[in-house]
């Protein structure tokens, strides 16, 4: 089953390309076998890679290019008596800055940013736990504050209504008072 994708490549997967390439170069393989290698890591046909490789990115390693093909050649050469270490340096360094070298810069950068986001969004996590923790304590006060001020209003309630009784039974009181002290008036 080929896999075919049409977004854009991105910077780690143009490195991948041609690190793979290179190695391939360096090892004495062909570049389509690098290509379905990489294909098959990125989820593309190698003809994608191979085109890729050959529009933009070969391009930028021309000087990696011509080292591998160097310790190639010294790998023959040397293949009977020596071992020999693929894990050297694809581009020797230079006075200016190589695009593997800008690419470097680029990728560490990028990692940079990325573990800094990280960071932010573990940040804003536990600041949002913390405001969800919170707002659950203070919704929980406010139930109790509801039903505290529920009990205070049925406790004035019942106040008022006994302080109405209590004024009533008073000037029932007051009329029975001026009521009798009226009887006792001499009648002019």
């Amino acid at each position: 089953m080929t896999t075919t994708r049409q977004d854009a490549w991105s910077k780690d997967e143009d490195i991948l390309l041609a690190e793979i390439v290179l190695r391939h170069i360096r090892e004495g393989g062909t570049q389509l076998q690098a290509f379905e290698e990489v294909g098959k890591l990125l989820s593309r046909t190698s003809a994608a890679c191979g085109f890729r490789w050959n529009s933009y990115v070969r391009k930028q390693y021309k000087s990696g290019i011509e080292l591998a093909k160097k310790q190639r050649k010294q790998l023959k050469k040397t293949s009977g008596t020596e071992e020999y270490s693929t894990d050297e340096v694809i581009v020797s360094p230079s006075a200016s800055p190589t695009p593997v070298q800008n690419q470097f810069d680029e990728m560490l950068l990028y990692l940079k940013d990325l573990y800094d986001k990280a960071n932010k969004w573990e940040q804003e996590n536990i600041d949002s736990s913390t405001v969800k923790e919170k707002t659950k304590e203070l919704e929980e006060k406010l139930t109790i504050l509801k039903k505290e001020n529920e009990d205070l209003q049925n406790e004035l309630d019942s106040m008022e209504g006994a302080y109405k009784a209590l004024v009533e039974l008073m000037e029932k009181a007051r009329q029975m008072v001026v009521f009798k002290d009226e009887d006792k008036l001499p009648k002019v």
